[in-house]
């Protein structure tokens, strides 16, 4: 299976179909009629793609295993067919066509089978996916019309003795959504050329300017305090949402002070200067945090 500890959970949707085709009309008449001696068909095909549905990951060698909190089986029956539609949501980190597919599949073949006594021209057609939300699917991932500031606070990478990576880590995600780095410079750990760099960047129209490092507790850690003065607004949810991703790969992610506001239309994220912090907090919040530049510029939905 693909790792995906590296998302995080979000409502998933997903709809798939498989139609039974039947040769006489006799079929479907006794599928209605509940004539079929196997009972009834469409209730026990139903049964039949709710199991499914929850053993997808036993099946399919690839599939997560995941929680199933809504399974929907609907029919259209037509006069030589009978159309079958599976819905699924989840709350997960990775989505459910697959689990639709399946679930639409068994309830196909339940049909068949109950069905073949009476028929023996019975066939199964399309199966695929009709609609999926949620996940990658629904984001806009071209980020091309902004631009980015990236600005490393650490005493030692400014003076020589070591070598940046983590900045490094947030330019690489920061290209993947297109997003252009305009600046990229290392200062030390010091109050003044904190602030003077968010200044810099605001002057220059930067969309997006992003510190790493000093969100610690040491006494040189001076990020947030150097950073909180000069921010019209602060936003809470990015911090939490970065926190809380944290925690959940490492204990000590609560210590981290990662701060997140604006500074008039420009976003100013302070995140941790470790390697793995700095990932990290990108991924718990990129590409959803880019959904801030619709409100600030007005665009409420």
């Amino acid at each position: 299976m693909i790792n995906i500890t590296h998302k995080s959970p979000t409502l998933r949707k997903a709809i798939a179909q498989a139609i039974v085709k039947v040769s006489k009309p006799e079929t479907i008449l006794a599928v209605k009629n509940h004539g079929v001696p196997k009972g009834d068909v469409l209730e026990m095909a139903k049964t039949a793609g709710l199991f499914a549905a929850k053993r997808t990951a036993d099946m399919i060698p690839d599939c997560h295993p995941l929680p199933i909190e809504f399974t929907a089986v609907s029919y259209e029956l037509g006069e030589m067919e009978i159309k079958i539609l599976v819905e699924i949501h989840t709350i997960y980190k990775t989505g459910v066509e697959v689990e639709a597919m399946h679930a639409a599949s068994v309830v196909a073949l339940t049909m068949y089978d109950m069905l073949k006594p009476l028929d023996k021209g019975i066939s199964i057609e399309q199966i695929k996916l009709i609609e999926k939300r949620g996940g990658k699917s629904d984001q806009k991932t071209d980020f091309s019309e902004l631009s980015a500031a990236v600005i490393v606070c650490s005493d030692s990478i400014a003076k020589g003795v070591g070598e940046d990576k983590s900045g490094k880590v947030i330019i690489g995600k920061l290209e993947r959504f297109g997003i252009q780095v305009l600046d990229y410079k290392v200062i030390p750990d010091d109050s003044d050329q904190i602030q003077s760099a968010a200044n810099d960047a605001l002057a220059l129209g930067i969309d997006i300017l992003i510190y790493t490092g000093g969100t610690g507790l040491s006494p040189r850690d001076l990020t947030p305090e150097s950073l909180e003065p000069l921010l019209d607004r602060r936003i809470p949810g990015i911090e939490e949402a970065i926190r809380s991703y944290g925690q959940q790969r490492v204990p000590t992610a609560m210590l981290s002070r990662s701060v997140a506001g604006t500074m008039g239309k420009m976003l100013v994220l302070a995140l941790p200067g470790s390697v793995a912090g700095a990932g990290e907090s990108m991924d718990a919040v990129f590409p959803a945090v880019l959904h801030s530049f619709k409100v600030l510029s007005g665009e409420r939905h």
